[in-house]
Parts: structure tokens; C-alpha cells; sequence
């Protein structure tokens, strides 16, 4: 019975999803709760998972140019009020530290709910001429917002991400970088993560505060709602106008610098729980797993059985390895495995080794098949690589049975009743009615994607002449 216990103690994903993640992240132990009302412990499990995200991340982030820095988590109320959009939307979730010790703080500090401010303040300091462009700069840090609703990972007061942000010479330059970043997260999520995502433009609605135009990556959960999963922000010469950021062109004219930020956080941790994850726990794609393989020896006191374990996993150092050597009963282990995801297990025993072979199962499908030792390494390659393109797959055609199209709004409101997931409708670029579907039917616009199509002449909303074709979602 023992054995069982910790499957059970998981909710099924159809009976209730939200119980069933919550299970996941508690039972997989990426986190625990803390005293701290909003915020949680990511528990080294999670913490691994977050590091090897930053590590492939910041890697394609530098092979474009880009330099990490560190700017203070306070700013100066003065200093976030220069930009009036961005102040205005940000302020429900700010929160503010207004004494210093035992002394009232002449000036109220926020806490850093993003760094656009701080940025611009840092770019005018050091930015001339337009010999000190572009600058390209990233920070790996935590911010806080004051949410009402927390969720792990999805949705905590403070939350740990990496922001871009970027100034240059001419509107065109930033533009290319805004993109290019948004390229960089949409090849790291399919690539990575296996993730699918809808590359597309945010509306004016649910833009950046602040910016000119927000891109966007989308992702759709197992549960057929969508998450944002990575934007990127062009801001145009806004915020250099309001902050001052200048520099003496090539023509010997003062001009004003565009700028660029682009992030992602820990929510992809949640995400990759709700596109891979099953009734049995988490299900880590090979390359962000942080332990590939785990080795289980039966009858590990057997003489010979935990030698041959040790042996194997040297033979397979150019993964990331492990030999579970505790004393848990085999099939406890074997629970434990699936529930943290780790996406190939090899059992190895007695009867094994004299046959000369071990078992390898796959984590993604319950696969399993006997592998001669002398073929284990490349066989273990080979999977891992199957699998990794396997779930993107996977996830890709969940994805698209879970899109529909609608045409007029008595159809696209009758598929949001009775079913989850994206549906593409058309749309008139007019808010109100955006404001409508989102009262109605509690639907935001994800995207205006980049691949547009030509569902029909009218709006979905209003029937006047459409302009653009939308995905649109519950979200996360």
C-alpha cells in the first residue's frame, strides 16, 4: 500500500485541475508556503529547474550581445512618476517602503514592480553620443507585485524573472531587437521547454503601460487556457523623452534614444507543469529536467547490484544522473521518479545483470525495453531525444485540437460555454469591443497573431468591416 500512497495523494487532472497542480507543486516539492501571505519557497527541485531555464536562457541572450547588469530594488516615487502610463499601471500593485530604520523616509521607495525607470535613469547617466549605443543590457532578479490571488509559480507576490532592457540609435533598430527577442523566447519554448506557442502582437488594451507595441508569446495549458509565457516591449522614444535620454548623432544633432524590455519568470515553471504534467506528477522535457536519468537498483543489498549501479551511471556521466541508493522499497522509488518527472528511469537487478542488461522506462509514455549494457549510452541518447521531440508534439496537437474558429458571436460565445482552449475570431480594432467579450464571457484577446488569416469581412463582436484575426482565451 505504501507504494501507492503518494500517486493517490494526487487529484486527477479531469476531476480538478487546479487541486491536481497545486498537488503536483506540493508533492513534486517545487515549493513550499511560508509565513509570508503571497509568497512561497521554490524548494531546490524547483530552484534546479529554474537554473537550467537561466542557464539556456542567459546563453542565447549573450550570443546576441547582451551584457547582465544589477540595479537597487527600490525606486524613488518621484522617479516612477515621470512616466505617466507606466506609473498608472502599475500602481494597484506597488508596494512601498516608507521608513528607514527608525526615521520616515522624506521620499516614499517601491519596491521594484519592473525597472523601466531605473533603466532610463542608468541609460541618461551614460549615454552621449551615439558612439555609446546600442546599449544591451539584462538583469536576472526578483519584483514584487502586490497581487490579490497568488498561485505557485503562476502568481506570487514576489516572483523571480529576467528583464531586458535596451536603448538605440534609430526606431528601426529597436523594433529589430524587440523581435529578435521575441524569436529568441519562442525558439527556447518550443526547443526547450516543448512548448508550442502563437507568436503575436498585444492590443492596445492589454499592451505594456508605456509602450508603443507589445509582442507577445502565448501558450496554451492542458486545461485549454492560455498563458503568457514572454513579451517584449517597444517603447518607441517615450520613456527617453520623459527621462531625458539623449545623445549627439552621427549628424551632429541631439536626439532622442528608443528603447526595448523583454522578460520572462518563474511562471514558466508553472506552465511546463501544465502542458506536460499527468496524473502520476510532473513530466520534464530531457533538456530542462534537471536529473535526466535516475538509476534504481532492485535488491540493492544484494552483492554486486549497487556496484553495477554506480558503474552504469558512470558510463553515463554525459547526462545528468543519479543512482537512487536509499533504502526505499523499489516501487516507492519508482513513484517518487515519475512524480518528479525525471524523464528516464533504469532499473537494474540481479536477474539483470547476469542476463547482462538493464531496463529502461520513459516517463512521457510508460515505455519500456531492455538495453544490452554495452548499448545503454546511446540508447539513452536516443531516447531522450525522442522524447524531447515526442512532447512537443504532443502538446502541439493537443494545442490545435483545442483552437476553434468562430464567425459570428452566437457561435463564438457557444464555444466558449461548452468548451476550453483558443478560438480564433475576427476582429475591428475597436475596444469596446474587446471590453464586451471580456464582461461577457470573462475572454481576453491573447494575441493579434504575426500568421493572420481570413476567417471572414466582418468583426465577430459588432459585424462592422474586421481588421485583424485574434486569438482569444480564458487566461492564467
Amino acid at each position: 500500500m505504501a507504494d501507492k500512497k503518494m500517486v493517490e495523494a494526487i487529484t486527477s487532472m479531469d476531476e480538478d485541475f487546479a487541486q491536481w497542480y497545486t498537488d503536483v507543486v506540493k508533492k513534486a516539492e517545487l515549493i513550499d508556503y511560508t509565513s509570508v501571505k503571497g509568497c512561497m519557497v521554490i524548494r531546490p527541485a524547483g530552484y534546479a529547474i529554474w537554473e537550467r531555464i537561466q542557464a539556456e536562457l542567459d546563453r542565447r541572450f549573450k550570443e546576441t550581445g547582451v551584457q547582465n547588469v544589477y540595479l537597487p530594488m527600490f525606486i524613488p516615487e518621484s522617479l516612477l512618476q515621470k512616466e505617466k502610463d507606466h506609473v498608472e499601471g502599475f500602481a494597484p500593485e506597488v508596494a512601498w517602503v516608507t521608513y528607514g530604520g527608525l526615521q520616515p523616509l522624506q521620499e516614499r521607495l517601491c519596491v521594484r514592480p519592473t525597472s523601466e525607470t531605473l533603466f532610463c535613469d542608468y541609460y541618461k547617466n551614460i549615454v552621449h553620443s551615439y558612439r555609446d549605443l546600442p546599449q544591451v543590457c539584462n538583469q536576472w532578479c526578483s519584483v514584487v507585485r502586490w497581487e490579490k490571488e497568488t498561485r505557485p509559480f503562476l502568481r506570487s507576490r514576489e516572483f523571480l524573472w529576467q528583464e531586458g532592457h535596451t536603448a538605440h540609435a534609430t526606431a528601426q533598430e529597436a523594433e529589430e531587437r524587440t523581435i529578435q527577442m521575441l524569436n529568441i523566447y519562442a525558439e527556447f519554448l518550443e526547443n526547450v521547454l516543448a512548448i508550442p506557442v502563437i507568436k503575436g502582437q498585444k492590443t492596445e488594451k492589454e499592451k505594456f503601460a508605456g509602450a508603443v507595441a507589445t509582442y507577445t508569446v502565448e501558450a496554451q495549458m492542458h486545461d485549454g487556457k492560455a498563458l503568457q509565457s514572454g513579451t517584449s516591449h517597444n517603447f518607441g522614444d517615450g520613456f527617453a523623452k520623459a527621462f531625458g535620454i539623449q545623445f549627439t548623432g552621427k549628424d551632429n544633432t541631439l536626439q532622442y534614444v528608443h528603447q526595448t524590455s523583454w522578460g520572462m519568470t518563474t511562471r514558466l515553471i508553472g506552465a511546463l507543469i501544465m502542458v506536460h504534467g499527468d496524473d502520476s506528477g510532473l513530466v520534464l522535457p530531457p533538456k530542462v529536467a534537471p536529473t535526466q536519468v535516475m538509476i534504481i537498483p532492485i535488491q540493492q543489498k544484494k552483492e554486486g547490484v549497487l556496484e553495477k549501479a554506480n558503474e552504469l551511471a558512470e558510463v553515463l556521466s554525459g547526462f545528468r544522473v543519479k543512482v537512487d541508493d536509499s533504502d526505499k522499497s523499489p516501487g516507492w522509488k519508482f513513484s517518487e521518479q515519475e512524480m518528479r518527472g525525471i524523464p528516464l528511469r533504469i532499473e537494474v537487478g540481479p536477474k539483470d545483470i547476469e542476463a547482462g542488461k538493464c531496463v529502461v522506462v520513459r516517463r512521457d509514455n510508460g515505455e519500456k525495453c531492455d538495453v544490452a549494457f554495452g548499448d545503454l549510452q546511446e540508447t539513452v541518447e536516443k531516447l531522450l531525444t525522442q522524447m524531447q521531440s515526442d512532447m512537443l508534439e504532443r502538446a502541439r496537437e493537443r494545442r490545435d485540437a483545442q483552437t476553434y474558429e468562430a464567425r459570428t458571436y452566437d457561435e463564438f460565445k457557444k464555444t466558449f460555454e461548452e468548451k476550453t482552449g483558443f478560438v480564433k475570431a475576427m476582429w475591428c480594432g475597436d475596444q469596446a469591443c474587446e471590453d464586451k467579450i471580456k464582461e461577457e464571457l470573462a475572454v481576453t484577446s491573447r494575441c493579434m497573431p504575426f500568421a493572420q488569416e481570413k476567417l471572414s469581412d466582418v468583426c465577430v463582436c459588432c459585424g462592422k468591416p474586421a481588421k485583424k484575426m485574434v486569438y482569444w482565451g480564458k487566461a492564467y
